[in-house]
């Protein structure tokens, strides 16, 4: 082998591996990506059920007012 085709495979394995480790680092970040993804998800529907029982509450309040409101 010449000297230039040795330094061609040499570009091509470092390149490689810079793809290979390119490509892991991708995927971890897809995997921490994904992870953050699932606990917004479960933080989302914990606040949207909080946010059903805070309105069910204020309405309730609202109806009870309007009946004292009426009663006086």
């Amino acid at each position: 082998m010449d000297t230039d085709a040795t330094e061609q495979l040499r570009t091509l394995a470092t390149r490689l591996q810079e793809l290979v480790d390119r490509c892991q680092r991708l995927a971890d970040e897809n995997r921490s990506l994904r992870s953050q993804q699932e606990q917004l998800v479960g933080e989302r529907s914990q606040l949207l059920a909080k946010n059903e029982q805070a309105r069910s509450r204020v309405e309730a309040m609202i109806t009870r007012l309007k009946s004292l409101e009426q009663h006086t």
